[in-house]
């Protein structure tokens, strides 16, 4: 689709009713990106919904979103910016699910690459000795976890939240209650594909281009668009035992965190975190405890007061029922907590 002067006009029209200053690309720039040969299209009529993001603190209208069809789009869009030059306030900026916190994945003026657009039927899975799966970096994260289950494996590492692309959280870190025992997401990854700043498509790893892989894994996308990752994978687990302890006490709470955290025989997700209990904690979204118990429910009420939860999930299968028992029972109960 071709970039006209309708379409300018029209953004200048939104810009001005909705009150927001910025720098708005010259006419010319813009139709300038209708001369690139591209599988996937340029769109307008998204552009308010692209000057949005997760923590709603900054809202920077863009002039254009590229849905690619291809890498190929992603390479050929950032070469064109950058054929453009320093002076060019013509800027790309890629987004996942829009998460980011203090608009990184919007671009002011500029071009947003919608990277889940890039989803599709590429995700490949390898077993053997070290299983491993290659994933586009506009993939979510639970279609991922589908996929590897169908071969009885799972990524290493996780966010809390699965709704994520594998781009997105790759440029951040990835941190969940798995991080203990294998690091990050970042810390999982054997591979990236990487779209520079250039427009150069180049594959990294921890032998080849090092130091591109290591500055795009956690790099907020400033050092390239990571359009493909291959993650290690491990056995899923064929059963979970799931516990969720409350505490009153902060300074018991993160005394048996780290203690979960340094023991040789613990749980395989340990993760910590406040509830601010202003809606009563049966009506927290992160609650597991159930209104109509009343021995659980008589524990908690709290309203307005902050109460620290740990989190801990026991991977096991069935024949290990009774060294899963063991560890669960191991936990110290000494303190004023409510399981």
């Amino acid at each position: 689709m071709k970039p006209s002067l309708e379409h300018f006009f029209k953004l200048l029209l939104l810009l001005a009713l909705g009150g927001v200053t910025m720098h708005v690309p010259d006419a010319n720039v813009l139709s300038s990106l209708g001369a690139l040969h591209l599988d996937g299209h340029f769109s307008f009529h998204d552009v308010p919904a692209m000057a949005r993001d997760f923590g709603n603190r900054c809202s920077f209208l863009p002039a254009a979103v590229l849905h690619p069809g291809s890498v190929s789009d992603i390479a050929a869009t950032v070469g064109h910016v950058f054929s453009l030059g320093e002076r060019s306030p013509l800027t790309v900026a890629a987004r996942g699910h829009g998460h980011s916190l203090m608009g990184q994945s919007q671009a002011a003026g500029g071009i947003v690459v919608r990277m889940e657009s890039l989803r599709s039927d590429t995700l490949h899975v390898h077993d053997g000795m070290s299983p491993f799966v290659d994933a586009p970096g506009g993939e979510l994260w639970i279609n991922v976890l589908h996929e590897t289950l169908k071969y009885g494996l799972a990524p290493k590492s996780w966010t809390d939240y699965l709704h994520l692309t594998v781009g997105g959280t790759l440029s951040n870190a990835g941190v969940s209650g798995q991080a203990f025992r294998h690091g990050p997401q970042v810390s999982n990854v054997n591979q990236l594909e990487i779209v520079t700043g250039r427009g150069d498509v180049v594959t990294c790893s921890p032998e080849e281009n090092t130091d591109l892989f290591y500055a795009a894994l956690g790099g907020l996308g400033q050092f390239g668009i990571i359009t493909r990752a291959r993650i290690a994978l491990e056995p899923a687990p064929k059963m979970v035992r799931w516990i969720r302890v409350l505490y009153s006490d902060f300074a018991g709470f993160t005394e048996d965190q780290e203690m979960l955290i340094m023991a040789e025989n613990t749980f395989d997700y340990i993760e910590g975190f406040v509830i601010i209990n202003r809606t009563g904690i049966l009506n927290n979204w992160r609650t597991s405890f159930k209104p109509q118990d009343p021995v659980q429910a008589s524990h908690f009420q709290s309203d307005g007061r902050v109460l620290y939860c740990l989190e801990l999930t026991k991977n096991f299968n069935s024949d290990d029922t009774d060294i899963m028992e063991q560890v669960s029972s191991s936990f110290p109960l000494d303190r004023d907590v409510d399981m």
